[in-house]
């Protein structure tokens, strides 16, 4: 896992023909807007996040993302645990965004 700036997170993930974006948000905090193309898995469902995160392609580079940056962290760390070796933690989460957005 990596704690990436939210430069370093953005300017990677463009690089990155292997990418995949995670937001682990909840449901309603989704409808409140999104990173383009991102797939949500809601942290807080428990062990129905890790049957997810099971199904999830091990070889491809996960940008995981919450509000501020604990969630998604956590994620990543989990993903770990389960064999994930490239999972990247936007530091500062969708708050501080500066990218594109969608609602």
């Amino acid at each position: 896992m990596a704690d990436l700036s939210q430069e370093q997170w953005a300017q990677q993930l463009k690089a990155d023909e292997n990418a995949v974006i995670l937001d682990v948000r909840t449901e309603e905090e989704v409808e409140e807007g999104y990173i383009p193309n991102a797939k949500n898995l809601n942290i807080f469902k428990g062990q129905a996040f890790v049957y997810e995160l099971e199904a999830l392609d091990k070889t491809k580079n996960y940008y995981v993302y919450c509000r501020s940056g604990g969630r998604s962290g956590q994620a990543c760390g989990i993903m770990n645990q389960m064999g994930f070796e490239n999972a990247y933690n936007l530091v500062g989460g969708f708050q501080e965004w500066k990218g594109e957005v969608k609602q």
